[in-house]
């Protein structure tokens, strides 16, 4: 006669179900496998009825969220009048600082105002920052400056030579372009910190900010590599080349040859204005 072994106490069992790797359990209850099938229909009513009533909506009692703020036609203005009191570009950095006209400040992290030695005879301007630039607080950083400063270097240019800046000095959410206006509200500032920084020549990286310094309405494979003119609130005429931005150029390496072609006729107009050793 087989003896039947004495059924587990509840140490023994869970400590069986321990060393099996059983660390959690799916179910509240135990199912019980020996019960018959229920057909799929009765399954889903009897599920119906065990779940919870939805509750009703509550009613709205608190006050609406105010809407944010939006930009207009007055930010503008102030922007306008903010920047014309700027007599140096630390007090351009400091109205900038305390500007509250761009909605763009709620949402970045550092204002980004330049890098670089101002009163450089090259000035280059870009867009916007991105996420490296928000968080350093300064122009090209990110993979697309590391492109910037080997092309500036191809051409016999030291990045801390230079003076670069954006249109646009706090990062978008997202990155997201920025919207017409914004980039008004952020004009006056960046006008007039090429005004207080005396460039001999600037150079325009990407379409946009192509379209805010020399006001063309061509995309930036037309504007490129055909000198413009920006002309200062004081009436003094800079030489303006646009050309591709850097990270443009990290999406479409066959276009770095465009750049290229670019960046000598700058080094050749440095050399002409005497600014660039030969």
């Amino acid at each position: 006669m087989t003896e039947h072994a004495p059924p587990l106490t509840l140490h023994e069992l869970l400590a069986f179900y321990a060393e099996a790797g059983v660390d959690d359990a799916l179910l509240d209850e135990a199912p019980n496998r020996l019960a018959t099938p229920q057909p799929a229909a009765r399954q889903a009513q009897e599920r119906s009825r065990e779940r919870p009533a939805p509750a009703a909506p509550m009613r709205e009692t608190s006050r609406p969220m105010p809407a944010a703020a939006v930009p207009d036609d007055g930010q503008v203005a102030l922007a306008r009048q903010r920047a014309a009191t700027a007599t140096s570009l630390e007090a351009l950095r400091a109205e900038m600082a305390a500007f509250d006209g761009c909605n763009l400040k709620l949402t970045a992290k550092n204002l980004v105002f330049a890098d670089g030695t101002p009163g450089a005879p090259l000035m280059l301007v870009g867009e916007a920052p991105g996420r490296d630039e928000d968080m350093e607080g300064l122009p090209f950083v990110g993979r697309s400056g590391k492109l910037l400063d080997r092309m500036l270097a191809a051409i016999g240019i030291d990045r801390g030579t230079a003076y670069i800046a954006n249109v646009i000095p706090w990062r978008p959410p997202g990155n997201r372009t920025p919207t017409p206006q914004e980039t008004e509200i952020c004009r006056p500032f960046i006008e007039r910190q090429i005004e207080l920084a005396q460039p001999k020549l600037l150079v325009t990286l990407g379409g946009p900010s192509a379209k805010v310094l020399i006001g063309a309405p061509d995309g930036i494979l037309r504007l490129r590599g055909n000198w413009r003119t920006h002309v200062t609130a004081s009436g003094t005429a800079i030489p303006v080349m646009p050309t591709l931005h850097p990270a443009y150029l990290l999406r479409n390496p066959a276009h770095k040859r465009l750049a290229w072609r670019d960046f000598l006729e700058i080094k050749a107009r440095l050399r002409e204005l005497g600014s660039l050793p030969g």
